[in-house]
């Protein structure tokens, strides 16, 4: 993958982190490195590193880069060619690439404990494609996801997580200190 492309995937990645359903353009991307960092870099030099115009970047924008995205500064180079960032095998089949495939998102989100714990988790069950499934399964029938985690995990009720509000038992609860539910 060349450096041009590698920035952009970086955009998209970003972009998504962010909550947006889109790559960060490239003056999102400028505006929030100098938000961020202090540090500045211009829209054009960015337009110029993604196009193949600039091949090479200083060192001082390869840090500056590699602190934004949070990636190794070693990263931000064209990788040789006939390079594959993933073992290749014939061998290997669909549950070892899905596997492969949490652990690296497991080390982005290494900040996040509980989300990298729970990727790794995944990439170490024996069949990774069937908890996927499974977990689709969950988010689509209505429901059941907030009931799943009011049982399985009773401590985050009503902390907050994604569009989960409150449970059956909190607004029934809520009625009674009201004095609006009868048993």
């Amino acid at each position: 993958m060349k450096l041009g492309e590698k920035i952009r995937y970086l955009r998209e990645v970003e972009g998504s982190l962010r909550g947006l359903d889109r790559d960060l353009s490239q003056q999102e991307t400028v505006r929030a490195i100098e938000a961020e960092t202090g540090r500045k870099l211009s829209q054009s030099y960015l337009s110029q590193i993604e196009s193949g115009a600039r091949p090479h970047l200083t060192n001082t924008t390869r840090q500056i880069l590699a602190a934004f995205f949070k990636v190794h500064p070693g990263y931000l180079v064209d990788d040789p060619e006939g390079y594959h960032p993933e073992l290749q095998s014939d061998l290997r089949g669909l549950e070892d690439k899905l596997d492969l495939w949490l652990v690296a998102g497991a080390e982005r989100f290494r900040r996040d404990p509980e989300l990298k714990h729970a990727l790794l988790t995944l990439a170490q069950h024996e069949r990774t494609r069937e908890c996927l499934l499974l977990t689709e399964a969950i988010l689509e029938t209505p429901g059941l996801m907030p009931r799943l985690t009011e049982v399985l995990r009773p401590e985050r009720q009503g902390s907050g997580i994604r569009g989960q509000g409150t449970s059956d038992r909190e607004q029934g609860s809520a009625r009674r200190e009201k004095g609006g539910a009868h048993k």
